[in-house]
This record gives structure tokens, C-alpha cells and sequence, in this order.
């Protein structure tokens, strides 16, 4: 099924057998995606060795994006395992002390975010059931008045979308877990609650210096800092991940589409991939159909031209994860067409320059009503960003290194072709053949090189 948009798969305990595993490539998947936030990383690292074997197999392409788990900020734990009552404008207080919490405090047992919080900022607890507001702060405590919230129990998960954080964004077990994957040369490493673009810096920094495989970074957008930067961030970055579960805590959760929109279209500008994430199919965690409201969201995030689809709980635990792939190819596989067939003009909305050499490539294919786009890929720098202005016709990236070809999993449109023989100007219209296509015209890209091509 050649959907030009791509389905990223998070892989957990429902399918990470090679048989499920090879169903679901099969059926449309392009990327995994392993969450280092379960399972020790030789467990990760067998599921990568499986993934590279099936690949190898079935002779397509795939990326491996390793997630890490980043800073998860949870309270400390309470005198016993009941829930606490709270009152709406009641005292709450945040601390230092490991001693049990009661109904009017409980630890706080990151010194560095207790030292970032101050007056007004909001807290929020247990996905955003619990907000309270900072009425004093100081680095050993912090008080806080009860806005919303009836209750609190032991180690919830708070966020902080007033506050940044000065911390490292890679914690002690994000380091151990980076340590370990590079050795397996994953893909893609995507990194959690990114806040700057220094971020990005860090963890490449600590990549080189491990490693010269040509790992590429994912930043994760889930705090309202990192809205507010994202041309900075997606400049630092390899691509970006809407991760709305945790933006859609920390801003106003009606804003989430307007900010997916907005993301979109300045990742496109950077000419950098983007992956729309968090319950698309949630549904199918347990039922076998999704519902009506799923479909359009994965339809939309075709429409918008996104990159790729991302499932979580769907594919890890759920039911039935090849249905799920199956379900989403097909829904994209729809809307991906309809979208070429009433194509919207997204070069004059992102007021791209008129010499930008790829939206000539994009033009050249359009004008002459090519039928494919065929790109020698010595990198992922050319086709990429003939992939960013969506020229709406497949792009063929015959590439020499398998690397090249499975990081091209995650551009929207681009189908690779890992074959280091293939690159000679004959090899482009095999190359074509290969894909399916056997007449037509061809817009082919080597370097710096652009001509067009009569296949017949």
C-alpha cells in the first residue's frame, strides 16, 4: 500500500514478536518507535536486532526511533495508600522532606524544580485534575493555594507549564540508556520535554562524542516553552514530534490543533520531518473499529501533510495492533488521495522563496506532469526537503547506504531504495520500475543535477 503518508508504531509486549512484528511492516508501518521509559535496554536493544532482521528479509526499509523517557517529575509518597481530600483555596504545601506526606503537605524530591518555581506559577497534578497556584517559593518549599481538585494520593505525576526548569534535560537514566543505544545505531532518538534549542545541542554533543553513526534528533514538543521556540527548535533539531498528550496538560487543550497546525507548517519552512502523536486510534486499544472522530484525526494529520502517524497504547497493549496498522494505513492510504486530487497551495501560505532549488524540483514534476521524482541520495539533506514541499507524486530516494534509506522512512512521499549498485542515470528508470512505475516522465535529482526524463 504506497501511502505517502508514514505510520510511526510504538512497540511494547503486543507485538513485539517477529511474527506480529513482520505483519505490521507489512501492513503499512515505517517506523518503530521503542520507549525506553519500560524494559531494560538489552530487552530494547533484541527487539532493534529483531526489527533490523525483518527488515532485511522483507527487503523494505525501517527505522528505529528510540524514545527516551526524559525528565518525569512525580511527587513523593504519602503516610498510607488512601487518597487525601483537598479543598478548593486550601494550603498546600510542596517540600524537601522525605518524611510521608498528610492532607497539607507532601515531598517534592526535585531540588532543581522546587528552585525553578515561583510566585503564580500553576502546578499540575494527575494530568491536569489537580491544579494549584504558587503563593511562595523558595528552594526548600513551596506553598501553594488549591484551585481545582478534590484529591492526592502517592507519587502523581505533576507538570509545570508556567516554569522553566533549569536542569539537564537528559536525567541520569536517560544518560545510561543513550549510552547503551547508540551501540545498537538506531535511526532516530527522540528526546523528551524539550524546553530550547541547547537542548538539541546536548544530547548531539553527547551522541558524537560516542559514536560517528549518523543518529538523527527527534524533539518532542510538550511544553508551551517549546511552542513558543520551535523555529529555534526545529532549526536545531532533525525533526519534531507533537507529543499532545502532555502539551494538551499544559496548554489549553482547545489550542492543541491550531498549535499541531502551527507546528506543521514551521517544520516545513525548515525543511525538518513531523510526527503527529497521542491516542489517534486510542479506540483500538479494545475495540475492533475506531471511531468516527479517530478517522478524522488521522485523516486531518494527512490533509495538514504531516510526515507520519504515531500509535502508543494501540499497537503496546492493545487488542489487535496489525488491525491497528491496517485501520490507519487505510485511512491514510483515503485521505493521502483525496489530498493529491484537491491539492491546496501550501507554497504561498509558507511564503517560500520563488529560487528555492526543491520547490523547482516540485514545480518541474507538476508542470510536466511527471509521474515520479527519483533522487540519488548520497544523504537525507536533498530529499528531505523535496519532500517538505509536498509535490504530491512519489519520490524515489535510490540511497547507497542503508542508513540513508531507512531515516527517508520518516519523510512524507519519499519511498527509499536501499541499493548501493543502483546509480547510474539507466538505474533511475529501474529504479521507477522497481517501484512500479513503468512510463511516464521523470524529474531526476543527482547532486546538483536536474533533468527530466522520458521512461518508456
Amino acid at each position: 500500500m504506497n501511502k505517502y503518508t508514514k505510520i510511526t508504531a510504538s512497540i511494547g509486549p503486543k507485538c513485539e514478536d517477529c511474527e506480529t512484528l513482520t505483519r505490521m511492516i507489512k501492513a503499512g508501518v515505517n517506523m518503530c518507535r521503542l520507549n525506553f521509559s519500560h524494559d531494560t535496554g538489552d530487552v530494547q536493544g533484541h527487539k532493534i536486532d529483531m526489527i533490523r532482521e525483518i527488515s532485511a528479509e522483507l527487503n523494505t526499509p525501517v527505522a528505529i526511533l528510540i524514545d527516551l523517557q526524559g525528565p518525569k517529575h512525580r511527587i513523593g509518597n504519602f503516610e498510607t495508600e488512601d487518597k487525601y481530600p483537598l479543598e478548593i483555596g486550601q494550603r498546600f504545601t510542596f517540600d524537601t522532606d522525605p518524611t510521608p506526606g498528610n492532607s497539607t503537605r507532601v515531598q517534592l524530591p526535585d531540588d532543581d524544580v522546587l528552585a525553578s518555581l515561583n510566585i503564580g506559577d500553576r502546578i499540575l497534578l494527575n494530568d491536569g485534575k489537580i491544579e494549584m497556584r504558587v503563593d511562595f517559593a523558595s528552594p526548600e518549599r513551596v506553598d501553594a493555594t488549591v484551585i481545582r481538585g478534590n484529591e492526592i494520593w502517592s507519587r502523581r505525576g505533576f507538570n509545570l507549564p508556567d516554569t522553566e526548569i533549569a536542569t539537564s534535560v537528559l536525567t541520569a537514566k536517560d544518560r545510561a540508556d543513550l549510552e547503551y543505544a547508540v551501540t545498537k545505531k538506531p535511526d532516530y532518538v527522540a528526546i523528551s520535554f524539550v524546553q530550547k534549542p541547547e537542548d538539541i545541542a546536548e544530547v548531539r554533543d553527547f551522541i558524537t562524542q560516542r559514536t560517528s553513526h549518523p543518529i538523527k534528533i527527534i524533539a518532542k514538543i510538550e511544553r508551551p516553552n517549546a511552542v513558543e521556540r520551535i523555529t529555534d527548535i526545529a532549526a536545531a533539531a532533525d525533526g519534531i514530534m507533537i507529543a499532545r498528550g502532555d502539551l494538551a496538560v499544559e496548554v489549553p487543550y482547545a489550542a492543541v490543533p491550531a498549535i499541531s497546525r502551527h507546528i506543521i507548517r514551521e517544520c516545513r519552512k525548515m525543511n525538518k520531518p513531523v510526527i503527529v502523536a497521542t491516542q489517534m486510534l486510542a479506540s483500538m486499544v479494545t475495540s475492533e473499529f475506531p471511531t468516527r472522530a479517530e478517522i478524522t484525526d488521522v485523516a486531518n494529520a494527512a490533509y495538514l501533510r504531516a510526515d507520519s502517524t504515531m500509535t502508543s497504547e494501540e499497537t503496546t497493549i492493545g487488542a489487535n495492533p496489525v488491525n491497528t496498522i491496517e485501520t490507519m494505513a487505510n485511512i491514510l492510504s483515503h485521505a493521502d488521495a483525496d489530498a493529491i486530487a484537491n491539492p491546496y497551495d501550501w507554497s504561498r501560505v509558507e511564503n517560500m522563496p520563488e529560487n528555492d532549488w526543491s520547490r523547482s524540483v516540485a514545480s518541474m514534476a507538476y508542470l510536466n506532469r511527471a509521474s515520479a521524482i527519483v533522487v540519488f541520495a548520497r544523504d537525507t539533506i536533498a530529499t528531505t526537503q523535496i519532500s517538505c514541499r509536498k509535490p504530491d507524486i512519489p519520490v524515489v530516494a535510490i540511497c547507497n547506504e542503508s542508513v540513508i534509506a531507512n531515516q527517508l522512512c520518516l519523510s512524507r512521499g519519499v519511498f527509499p531504495i536501499y541499493n548501493n549498485e543502483l546509480f547510474g542515470m539507466r538505474d533511475a528508470f529501474n529504479a521507477a520500475r522497481q517501484f512500479g512505475i513503468n512510463s511516464g516522465k521523470l524529474v531526476i535529482v543527482d547532486e546538483e543535477k536536474i533533468s527530466l526524463r522520458t521512461l518508456d
